[in-house]
């Protein structure tokens, strides 16, 4: 059973992210949270296999309905969809 992969770092609080490993912009997200150095949650969804990825689904859409990617999801109160650096860095202080 795929579960989300935790990458370690300072405590920001609960920060899970949504992506697909063939995604530019999701791979960009991770890359700006790791030069943060911020601890995080992520999952790669299309490497989630099917009977397992309703759940995933279900979780994402709460905050992103259309389950577009990199959907970014900080302290269970703010959703990011897409790249925004600025945007980002607001919602991590």
């Amino acid at each position: 059973m795929r579960e989300f992969i935790h990458v370690p770092g300072k405590n920001r609080g609960k920060i899970t992210l949504f992506a697909l490993s063939t995604c530019g912009w999701c791979r960009k997200t991770k890359r700006f949270l790791d030069s943060l150095g911020v601890g995080y949650d992520y999952i790669d969804m299309d490497l989630v296999d099917r009977t397992e990825s309703e759940k995933f689904r279900q979780e994402q859409a709460k905050w992103n309905p259309d389950c577009d990617f990199p959907t970014l999801v900080i302290h269970e109160k703010k959703c990011i969809v897409g790249y925004n650096e600025d945007e980002m860095l607001g919602a991590l202080e």
